[in-house]
């Protein structure tokens, strides 16, 4: 497909998932946590976006969020929309939410071990799925569970098989099964592959590829691994400190860096090339969600703050094509500079 192409079928595209102005917090013994500050957020049809950060900077709050799956007497939604096609999930009851959990929006989890239930077989866990959104009779349902078993490399005679009877790649691709049995609009991917090893992990991915290509499902990768969102991802958003600080295409935000946080992050990568003894390293830590600095959040640790940085919240500006950047340094002259000694 030509880069024409892309650009046409990208003009054609309808957003799927549109987060507005989110706010979530945490109830915790110490005081309220703010994970969630402002977030907005857009995701269109067959798309897959990748969301990354260090932990604390609130993504799979976020991730929890659009399918209200937050704990309910310690997490709540404070302010926002999640639109979903353009209905306000925030403001839906739980039966309506239940019918588009595993329908429509799906979550594949972290931690293969605990996101299947032990006492079941996996065949009934992902027959569970059918008979909940559609009127399947349990022979039906226990076919179509058999044939999701197929699509991501296991034999459907082991439906009848416990989790534990599986490896954690297996117990991982059978979670990417329960979750696109029903052909969702949205899959939310939350590390799915950091509890595997190297070789699994690149199994897993290239599963997720094909599915998606096959499906037009959309994906939100949630992941630390830069690595992984430049393989399977078509965009990249940044969070710190509960919202996006930069957002863009992949080549973009891989070639050019522009937010000093974005920058941070690539800078400590290893490089085969680079002889030095230590990596590099931002300084600080990120910031406290139950005491948050004024303005910008990042600023206690930027390399490149001004005094406005520390008394008002830089909004997104787009400075490139598909590339947006929430910094005060916005002036294509700044940026072009910041990017030459970055190298």
């Amino acid at each position: 497909m030509s880069i024409i192409d892309i650009k046409k079928r990208k003009i054609k595209m309808e957003n799927i998932l549109e987060i507005k102005d989110l706010y979530v917090s945490y109830k915790t013994f110490e005081g309220i946590a703010r994970v969630v500050n402002g977030l907005n957020l857009c995701v269109q049809q067959g798309e897959s976006l990748g969301l990354v950060g260090e932990t604390g900077a609130g993504k799979t709050a976020a991730a929890l969020s659009i399918m209200k799956l937050l704990p309910p007497r310690t997490g709540s939604i404070n302010q926002g929309q999640i639109l979903y096609r353009g209905v306000d999930l925030t403001k839906k009851s739980d039966d309506y939410l239940q019918k588009i959990r595993g329908n429509k929006i799906s979550m594949v989890f972290q931690n293969p071990s605990t996101s299947l239930n032990p006492v079941f077989t996996i065949g009934e866990q992902i027959s569970m799925v059918f008979t909940r959104h559609y009127s399947l009779s349990q022979r039906e349902a226990w076919k179509k569970a058999g044939e999701m078993l197929e699509v991501v490399g296991i034999p459907s005679r082991r439906a009848e098989e416990y989790p534990h009877q599986f490896s954690g790649g297996m117990r991982q691709r059978i979670g990417i099964a329960a979750s696109l049995a029903c052909r969702p609009d949205l899959l939310i991917a939350d590390e799915p592959t950091s509890a595997l090893d190297v070789t699994i992990q690149a199994q897993v991915l290239e599963l997720l590829k094909e599915l998606m290509h096959k499906y037009n499902t959309s994906l939100i990768m949630i992941s630390h691994n830069l690595g992984i969102i430049a393989e399977i991802c078509q965009n990249i958003a940044v969070m710190y400190a509960g919202s996006i600080i930069e957002y863009g295409s992949i080549e973009q935000v891989f070639r050019y860096p522009s937010h000093p946080y974005t920058r941070g992050l690539f800078a400590s990568l290893p490089d085969i090339h680079d002889k030095k003894d230590r990596l590099n390293a931002m300084q600080g830590v990120i910031s406290d969600a139950l005491n948050l600095p004024e303005g910008c959040k990042f600023n206690p640790r930027c390399p490149c703050v001004m005094e406005k940085c520390k008394l008002n919240m830089p909004k997104s500006i787009k400075i490139k094509p598909d590339h947006y950047v929430a910094c005060f340094m916005k002036n294509k002259t700044e940026v072009k500079e910041i990017d030459r000694t970055i190298t």
